[in-house]
């Protein structure tokens, strides 16, 4: 049973900041393009702005969906399970935006996720911020149980070896056009 909630709460708020990955959904509004879900990791990319925001960080990679579709449309979804504890999966729906490196108000956006220096902020390429209209929990009873070994860290490894220049070049290289085309960065 689906319980829609009339935003996020202080209890569901720690739920949700604590998930060691979550899943984005997006898609073109061409009904012949292709639907991204894309899974996220790494714990203090998430964050909980007030009852009807959220923000994450988004990390350099070598596709660009969530962006180009944001950009074209806006509709976005973000989805939590549990994987421990009691069987819940948490569904934020919302109308997103993009705000890239290269953006004016990135160094402030990007202060929410950690201390200066690390690879992770240094491999950041936008900071996603979700205006969520509807917040719905359902039972997660299909949802395997599974421990947390650790988290990677190949993705922060690999950005930590390249200089913020070469980080811009594969942005413009690698990150300018979605699968479908879209303009990204």
């Amino acid at each position: 049973m689906t319980t829609v909630h009339d935003g996020i709460s202080d209890r569901l708020r720690g739920w949700l900041e604590e998930q060691p990955v979550f899943f984005v959904g997006t898609a073109p509004l061409s009904g012949d393009g292709l639907i991204n879900l894309s899974p996220k990791g790494t714990r203090g990319t998430f964050r909980v702005v007030d009852a009807h925001t959220v923000a994450y960080l988004d990390l350099t990679g070598s596709g660009v969906e969530t962006i180009a579709h944001l950009r074209e449309n806006g509709r976005i979804c973000v989805m939590f399970c549990a994987f421990d504890g009691r069987p819940t999966i948490v569904r934020l729906h919302g109308t997103g935006s993009v705000l890239a490196r290269d953006e004016p108000g990135f160094a402030e956006a990007l202060a929410a996720f950690g201390e200066p220096g690390t690879s992770r902020r240094h491999g950041a390429r936008s900071v996603i911020t979700v205006a969520v209209q509807r917040v719905a929990d359902s039972c997660g009873y299909a949802v395997p149980r599974m421990d947390l070994v650790e988290e990677r860290n190949v993705l922060d490894l690999a950005h930590a070896k390249k200089s913020p220049q070469v980080m811009v070049d594969y942005h413009r290289e690698k990150n300018a056009r979605s699968l479908d085309g879209l303009p990204g960065l």
